[in-house]
């Protein structure tokens, strides 16, 4: 009975509380803040920044030039008659969805965690995979000039086909319709969303830790949404009659490959859990090596070092 009552008046301690991280006034000065580091880091990174803007005028010029005007033929013209619609995703919503919302997730992040490097290196590697993206996909369209599934009515709005002496289509349609009529390939509209939403599914896949083989289904759901939507961007182009499907297919490979591993088709983290697994399932294999050279070395191993120091092969 006497125990009882000692034990009674010494509680068992909280290790939950124990152990818990709590962010005292040592830990918040070292936040790394937008008012404490910002500055520097705009800084340090200034060259990035410069290449953006580059970027940002190249893509301009792109967009503004003409692209190269493919010969069309009367023949061809059998699967250039889709009707011209309205796009189902809107031209302006796409920086939107593929750079504002991305953008906005990272802000949160950091509003969270208080990391400007975060979200300052999150920030600059969304705008160089979409920049360089939107260049490379701008530069094709201009020089290939595929016409697009509806060029017929952007060519011969009034139905009257001509052509001339060598078989080419003569225009008298809107000259804004002609010229983005010859940028079919490959779609601006798929590049853009994969690279943006493609660079998000990645961006959380780190946060979430998809790659910790615990199992948790409920995160590739999370890592796949982007990637959804960037699909169904896609097929919004086809169904449109914007472009033909082999645009698509070639717009959304623009983005990759992205942070992968050199020898594989996923993922670098996917890689280095499967790399692990590997290491802790040979355990015997590695001792064994060991040990044999151990035994190889023998009681020169100091010798075998200081030779080594001093240049000895």
């Amino acid at each position: 009975m006497g125990w009882k009552n000692v034990i009674s008046f010494c509680p068992a301690p909280n290790f939950r509380n124990m152990f818990q991280l709590r962010p005292n006034e040592h830990m918040l000065e070292c936040r790394h803040t937008i008012k404490s580091h910002g500055g520097q880091l705009m800084k340090n990174h200034k060259h990035d920044w410069l290449i953006l803007i580059l970027l940002v005028i190249i893509e301009v010029i792109l967009n503004i030039i003409h692209p190269f005007y493919r010969f069309v033929g009367k023949d061809m013209m059998i699967d250039l008659k889709y009707p011209m619609k309205e796009n189902t995703v809107p031209i302006w919503s796409v920086p939107l969805y593929a750079v504002l919302l991305p953008i906005a997730i990272f802000v949160l992040y950091y509003l969270r965690r208080k990391d400007i490097y975060d979200l300052h290196n999150s920030i600059l590697g969304l705008l160089f995979a979409v920049l360089i993206t939107a260049v490379l996909t701008d530069s094709i369209k201009d020089g290939v000039g595929r016409p697009r599934p509806d060029f017929f009515w952007r060519c011969f709005p009034d139905g009257r086909e001509e052509y001339d002496n060598w078989g080419n289509v003569v225009c008298h349609g809107k000259d804004s319709d002609i010229r983005e009529g010859h940028k079919s390939f490959p779609s601006g509209h798929t590049s853009w969303s994969f690279a943006g939403l493609g660079f998000l599914a990645l961006y959380l896949s780190g946060k979430i830790k998809c790659f910790d083989r615990r199992g948790h289904v409920a995160k590739l759901c999370v890592l796949f949404l982007p990637i959804l939507a960037a699909c169904l961007v896609g097929v919004s182009r086809v169904d449109d009659y914007w472009h033909h499907w082999q645009d698509v297919f070639a717009g959304g490979l623009l983005v990759f490959p992205a942070p992968y591993d050199t020898e594989g088709w996923g993922p670098y983290a996917y890689f280095r859990a499967v790399e692990e697994s590997r290491t802790s399932a040979q355990p015997s294999i590695v001792e064994d090596i060991n040990n044999q050279q151990q035994q190889y070395r023998g009681n020169n191993v100091d010798s075998t070092f200081d030779a080594m120091e001093s240049g000895i092969r």
